[in-house]
């Protein structure tokens, strides 16, 4: 852990000191480094521990990083939405996702005190990324979270029409006014907290230890600032994307459900006898799953492109 701090502290710094917009060279190498380091994790964990906390932070790292992924398609909205100048959208990022670092935190802590003297919140979990999975899968997104906060905020904070760099506050005609970066962190910290709503009870039904739970989605969460430097537009042709993740949402959904039949029995609904012999699914089959439903959906956006993105290609192919 304390490694891990000191390089987002390095990470922190060097954006804070450095603001630019990062090649794709530097954003593949630092994505590589991320990965390594949680692959080099993995192994640790399996010397240390055994193939079980090894697969299940695994599992864990690959399904929250399949759910980040998903976070980047808000940020882009966000910020194209307040118009952040492309040379500090990195800082805005670093601080939203240390905004989600400690929202996180604060949601495992709860969620692991209630499993232990509640183990019948999977039924709850599970119905929950049910339904999310359904609105992931069939519902259009008006994107108007950070309208609202926008409203809000002005009326009680003072804010200014322009950026002046990367600073929070500026002075306007001799007034002192907070700048538009605050409320793209504003607004990314909502949305990081509303992520976490659907993520955490997710990991959950990979591993009840919080320690993999938090190492999973710190890992997860590090290097997505890079990602989002690196895909960029692609982001926008990746149209079935939408149902991968929905897939990975239901398929962990069911398997709260079963874990949870088979740890909080409800003896008094007719029938239960004969569901509590379905098996519980297996980490293997479930890092397995992830693995297809996010490849599948990548490659039918790649392979299988809607009409109007394919229009956009041949629009942006006859201007050049």
């Amino acid at each position: 852990m304390a490694v891990l701090l000191v390089i987002l502290i390095a990470d922190l710094l060097l954006v804070i000191k450095r603001p630019h917009l990062p090649s794709m060279k530097e954003c593949a190498a630092w994505i590589g480094f991320y990965v390594g380091l949680a692959l080099a994790f993995a192994v640790v964990l399996f010397f240390v521990g055994g193939a079980k906390p090894s697969s299940e932070f695994l599992t864990g790292w690959l399904l929250e990083y399949s759910l980040s992924i998903d976070n980047l398609f808000v940020f882009i909205i966000i910020m194209t939405k307040f118009a952040v100048p492309r040379k500090y959208q990195q800082e805005a990022l670093m601080v939203g996702i240390i905004i989600a670092l400690i929202a996180r935190g604060l949601f495992i802590l709860a969620g692991a005190v209630i499993i232990e003297h509640f183990v019948g919140i999977f039924y709850i979990f599970g119905v929950f990324l049910l339904y999310t999975a359904w609105k992931q899968a069939f519902d259009e997104d008006d994107d108007n979270s950070e309208s609202w906060i926008m409203r809000m905020v002005r009326k009680v904070i003072p804010v200014s029409d322009e950026y002046d760099g990367n600073k929070l506050r500026t002075v306007v005609n001799g007034k002192k006014l907070f700048t538009p970066m605050l409320l793209v962190f504003i607004t990314l910290g909502v949305t990081d907290v509303m992520f976490a709503l659907d993520s955490i009870p997710a990991i959950f039904g990979v591993t009840r230890n919080p320690f993999l739970v938090f190492t999973a989605n710190i890992f997860a969460l590090m290097g997505l600032r890079q990602l989002y430097f690196l895909l960029g537009g692609m982001l926008d042709r990746l149209a079935y994307l939408q149902y991968g993740i929905a897939a990975i949402l239901g398929f962990i959904g069911v398997k709260l459900l079963i874990h949870a039949i088979h740890e909080a029995p409800l003896g008094f609904v007719p029938g239960f006898d004969t569901l509590a012999k379905i098996p519980e699914i297996p980490i293997w089959l479930s890092l397995s799953f992830i693995v297809v439903a996010m490849g599948v959906a990548i490659a039918a956006s790649l392979l299988f492109p809607r009409k109007s993105e394919e229009g956009e290609a041949e629009r942006t192919i006859t201007e050049h």
